[in-house]
């Protein structure tokens, strides 16, 4: 296939010693015997063929978009089972599960592209808004965000399996196998917890994502009460290594650690706080050589120093880089403030951000729209804290950093890392012990799902109560911060 088909119709066929593998994973955990085995985007038929020298005496149902294929699995399947080419959106899975033998085992690899791959090329193979109406809350998703395709076939399926004896083993992004289970646990859809199992999708699809082999049960709803899923290493493990699942209707990563660390819940005081977001780092950001600052289109920006401020970026603190040596331009000290005073009380500035006004007013993100010139977000009195405890959203590691002032001056942080703000050293210091200790390692052990794309949340963060934290480990609660920033902000040059 060529390239642009190939993402269209997410042709990354199976291989044959993996679909044999999976099948063989699958075989302990079924509740009874198979009387049908459908694999609803077959391709070549990878799964089928395995599971035939498995369970000979089960009746072989693929379906397919590409007629090559479909002449193919044919082919290797013989009179053991039957091959339509039809288009996954276009079945209707209901009618055709209903006249199937049951107990049914429903196996396979659906696409693992997403809505906006398939946007960028104008491809049509993907569900319609229509389409999603029986889908409860996904027919926002259409046309309105990004969605994982297979997300929508998987949910597709399990809602057309609804009543019937069926397991449901899938391979797919792990992502994709925690939003099946939440939404329907949300939504009371009755599965049963099967399994997760990673596989190494580097090594049989040369893709660099987290994949799983996603199993689970249907038919009897009132059994779908269990909410914990184990989580094996790999196909080959014996024993899970955790177990994710719902608790209180949220969805945790690890229940055994969740339960553990349940005593230190309980909402952050001080509040977590996001760094600055400017969108616009060429102008906003600075760089220090030849003992001028210069921004990135490597122009010497001169401007009244109360407006620049030491900054630390997200790999930064990642790495465990407390000393800054880059700067960025803060024009407001509150959110919302009117910048136009700056034209009066720091006229180099002004007209720094004049000349570039341009670049400033274009930037596309919609929450800069109706806020003065110039403004950036994410700022407040405790972004001025001398000392701060940082910790990067976007690296998947669980470090947190004590920053304290350069030069006399706090330091910033950018819009990718979360900190708590604190006015005396002793107190961030104490708190990043407690943050670092067994205790917390495991409450975020329980909450947090490295495979995220940005895997630690403000969310997660402002759920650990630092207070009963540090009593717990027998410290002293820190202060909190000053809410009077302007012993380190002036508006004069």
């Amino acid at each position: 296939m060529a390239s642009r088909t190939r993402v269209e119709f997410g042709d990354w066929q199976t291989p044959d010693e993996l679909a044999s593998n999976v099948v063989l994973q699958v075989l302990p955990h079924l509740r009874s015997t198979p009387r049908t085995i459908l694999e609803p985007t077959c391709g070549k038929g990878a799964f089928l063929v395995a599971a035939q020298g498995c369970m000979p005496g089960a009746h072989l149902a693929g379906y397919e978009i590409n007629p090559e294929y479909v002449a193919m699995a044919s082919a290797r399947l013989g009179t053991a089972g039957q091959v339509r080419q039809a288009n996954f959106f276009a079945v209707e899975w209901e009618r055709e599960i209903g006249a199937m033998e049951k107990p049914l085992l429903v196996i396979g690899n659906p696409p693992w592209v997403t809505s906006a791959a398939l946007g960028v090329i104008d491809s049509h193979n993907i569900p319609q808004k229509q389409n999603f109406k029986g889908l409860i809350g996904l027919d926002a998703r259409t046309g309105k965000s990004n969605f994982d395709v297979s997300e929508w076939m998987i949910l597709r399926l399990v809602k057309a399996l609804a009543g019937h004896d069926a397991t449901l083993a899938m391979l797919c992004k792990s992502a994709v196998a925690r939003r099946v289970v939440e939404f329907c646990a949300r939504h009371d859809w009755g599965i049963v917890p099967g399994g997760i199992w990673r596989i190494d999708a580097a090594r049989h699809f040369n893709a660099a994502v987290d994949a799983v082999l996603f199993v689970c049960h249907t038919g009897n709803r009132a059994a779908g009460s269990s909410s914990s899923w184990p989580c094996y290493a790999s196909l080959d493990a014996k024993e899970p290594e955790s177990r994710f699942g719902i608790a209180n209707g949220e969805l945790v990563a690890d229940l055994d650690a969740y339960n553990r660390s349940r005593a230190i819940a309980g909402p952050c005081d001080p509040e977590w706080r996001s760094g600055l977001k400017h969108d616009c780092a060429r102008i906003m950001e600075l760089g220090f050589r030849d003992n001028r600052w210069t921004n990135g289109n490597g122009e010497i920006v001169d401007i009244e120093a109360p407006f620049r401020f030491p900054l630390l970026k997200s790999s930064d603190i990642a790495n465990g880089r407390s000393t800054s040596t880059r700067a960025v331009i803060v024009p407001q000290r509150a959110l919302g403030e009117d910048t136009r005073m700056l034209a009066e009380c720091a006229p180099k500035l002004w007209a720094y951000l004049s000349k570039h006004a341009n670049l400033l007013h274009g930037r596309k993100s919609s929450i800069y729209r109706g806020q003065p010139p110039f403004a950036i977000f994410g700022v407040g009195a405790y972004s001025f804290a001398r000392w701060k405890v940082a910790i990067s959203g976007l690296y998947k590691r669980l470090r947190f950093c004590v920053v304290g002032p350069h030069d006399e001056q706090p330091v910033m942080l950018d819009d990718t890392c979360y900190f708590l703000p604190f006015g005396h050293e002793a107190d961030a210091r104490r708190a990043a012990r407690a943050l670092e200790s067994d205790m917390a390692q495991d409450f975020f052990r329980g909450r947090v799902f490295w495979d995220a794309k940005r895997p630690i949340s403000k969310a997660i963060l402002q759920n650990l109560e630092l207070d009963r934290l540090i009593e717990a480990l027998g410290c002293v609660v820190p202060g909190k911060c000053s809410t009077d920033s302007s012993a380190v902000f002036s508006s004069k040059s």
